[in-house]
């Protein structure tokens, strides 16, 4: 695919990272946000549709009350309540400047995880976008814990986003956008640290987001929570219900200008064609996950080469607590994670199942509802 048609899009989903936002000595880089708002503006009045994803609340709550660092979580909840109203309030009069209307949108992971909440918000998203206002979204560090302490969850959650990287991947998932942008502090996808390897290589196009791929990304940035990890796992979620992924240096001078004029800038991550439906990548990506099941490997060959449903007599062991209707969470016997569903039983009733027969399940549980564990239109595999 060349530049000029990767850039064709109607929606735009476009990720701000913490470092962009500031300049060298911490403090917002007034001008270089403006030059955002300048470009998102213009695009806007092209005709197209944009959300923005934006960082930055915590780091300038921190800077408003001159604070060396921001250890602990009450703390970090005081910075973000500061810094939020500071930074929204940058995004609402640069975007006023230019006749244009921004909306503020705060998210917890249940926003997600929820399916009710989840098709709820994406009713609202649309309203905004018909209504030619510009969402500015952030994570709600004041109020939610599991974002910015993760350890504070239970020991074996897994919660659907834990970052603005994959944040943004699930708005633009929820919404079905074209092109998701990530802005970072580095030019794009190298085949090696740039940090440590003065000959590492850019990577201008990824048509995979394969093991090989995920295996070049390193941990957070100064000042971040993702780094090129979670935007290879956002690029991986995103290109795999259809849409197109950019990683582009956002302290290029009017990068995103740039990049809609077609300039050569970024790491490009190729649509795949798999398009997962809405469903399958809600179940996948938007939940938060506690109730897990192993099964054997005849049972992962099952699901994974011949799309059928998981059966009882696969299943080998049931980890925590789920009720019927819960995501949980599909291993194999090595622990490794490979797929997600929607379980028809809870956790005491699977435990009684365990290797048993589709047939013995009246008999052993007093009543049966389905044959499968999981059935096949609510596994997405991995």
């Amino acid at each position: 695919m060349d530049r000029k048609e990767f850039i064709k899009a109607k929606r735009i989903v476009i990720k701000l990272g913490t470092n962009v936002l500031r300049g060298d000595e911490g403090n917002v880089s007034l001008p270089r946000i403006y030059t955002f708002i300048e470009d998102i503006a213009n695009l806007v009045k092209s005709g197209k549709e944009v959300i923005v994803i934006t960082s930055g609340a915590v780091s300038m709550g921190k800077k408003r009350l001159n604070l060396p660092d921001t250890k602990g979580t009450a703390l970090k909840q005081a910075c973000a309540a500061i810094g939020q109203s500071k930074l929204m309030s940058i995004y609402e009069n640069g975007f006023d400047t230019y006749g244009l209307t921004a909306a503020q949108i705060l998210l917890t992971e249940d926003d997600f995880s929820v399916r009710e909440k989840y098709l709820s918000l994406r009713t609202t998203f649309n309203k905004l976008l018909e209504l030619e206002v510009i969402p500015v979204i952030n994570q709600n560090d004041t109020v939610s814990t599991l974002e910015i302490a993760p350890r504070f969850a239970a020991d074996d959650m897994q919660v659907c986003f834990s970052d603005n990287d994959k944040l943004s991947a699930l708005v633009a998932s929820e919404l079905d956008a074209d092109l998701l942008i990530i802005l970072s502090d580095i030019d794009g996808l190298y085949d090696s640290n740039p940090k440590t390897n003065p000959n590492a290589q850019l990577i201008k196009c990824v048509s995979e987001v394969n093991e090989e791929i995920m295996s070049l990304g390193t941990g957070a940035s100064d000042g971040g929570r993702g780094g090129m990890e979670t935007k290879l796992q956002a690029a991986h979620m995103v290109t795999r219900f259809g849409g197109k992924v950019l990683i582009a240096n956002g302290k290029e001078p009017y990068v995103i200008k740039r990049i809609f004029e077609g300039e050569d800038l970024g790491t490009m991550f190729l649509p795949s064609s798999e398009n997962l439906s809405d469903k399958k990548r809600w179940i996948g990506y938007a939940t938060n996950i506690i109730g897990k099941i192993i099964v054997n490997e005849g049972a992962k060959n099952a699901l994974i080469k011949e799309e059928k449903s998981l059966l009882p007599i696969g299943v080998v062991d049931i980890k925590n607590n789920f009720h019927k209707g819960d995501v949980i969470s599909v291993l194999d016997e090595n622990n490794h994670e490979f797929a997600r569903g929607i379980v028809n039983y809870d956790s005491e009733s699977c435990k009684k199942l365990v290797g048993k027969h589709s047939d013995d399940i009246l008999k052993i549980l007093g009543h049966k509802n389905y044959d499968a564990v999981i059935t096949r239109d609510n596994i997405t595999i991995l």
